[in-house]
């Protein structure tokens, strides 16, 4: 079994900073892209930022300055590093990563963390 370990969430005020740690843990051969997804109440899950394995990220231009992505490969590890925080990024964050597992070795899959809620106060 192959699953995205969250953490790093929880409630700040605005202008304020929170970093997120994601690990895939199990029977991994390898993983591709590594990255986060936020869905805030009723909006659709959208993109904040992904990294491939060379370490090139793309960062959503709504946090671009702001969040800064980075992977710790050796550890199957992803951070997202956030500052000056505000309201518009409450929101459950959700780790994502393209990965083969040790049974399924035939292609990529795209696996979710279980999410971890963000919440900025103003």
């Amino acid at each position: 079994q192959v699953q995205l370990v969250e953490s790093g969430g929880g409630l700040v005020q605005s202008g304020g900073s929170l970093r997120l740690s994601c690990a895939a843990d199990g029977h991994i051969l390898s993983i591709s892209t590594m990255g986060w997804y936020r869905q805030a109440p009723g909006n659709q899950r959208e993109l904040v930022a992904v990294i491939d394995i060379g370490g090139n990220p793309n960062i959503e231009d709504r946090v671009q300055g702001r969040f800064t992505i980075s992977r710790d490969t050796a550890k199957n590890t992803v951070f997202l590093q956030m500052n000056n925080l505000n309201p518009d990024d409450t929101a459950v964050y959700y780790c994502y990563a393209e990965m083969r597992a040790l049974y399924d070795v035939q292609a990529y899959r795209p696996y979710w963390g279980q999410g971890t809620q963000v919440t900025v106060s103003s």
